[in-house]
């Protein structure tokens, strides 16, 4: 059984003394998407952190797609 993957916002302070914001980073939990973080920023200090609301009807699923591709069919054709 796979579990879901959440997208977690964060807001750091970089090793360099330079705010960085609106990081966003998939993980199963926060603890494993602040660990995905600290791979990239090393030394950093997190500010902040938000979960992201996930959009049910986010284009980047399938079956969205296949609605966009199919609208954009219908368009062209009149």
């Amino acid at each position: 059984m796979t579990q879901e993957m959440k997208k977690f916002g964060f807001r750091i302070r970089t090793r360099g003394g330079s705010v960085v914001d609106n990081l966003t980073i998939q993980g199963r939990d926060q603890e494993e998407a602040e660990r995905k973080l600290r791979q990239v920023y090393h030394h950093c200090v997190v500010l902040e952190t938000r979960l992201q609301e996930v959009v049910a009807s986010d284009a980047s699923d399938f079956e969205g797609v296949i609605s966009l591709i199919a609208d954009e069919g219908r368009r062209g054709e009149g």
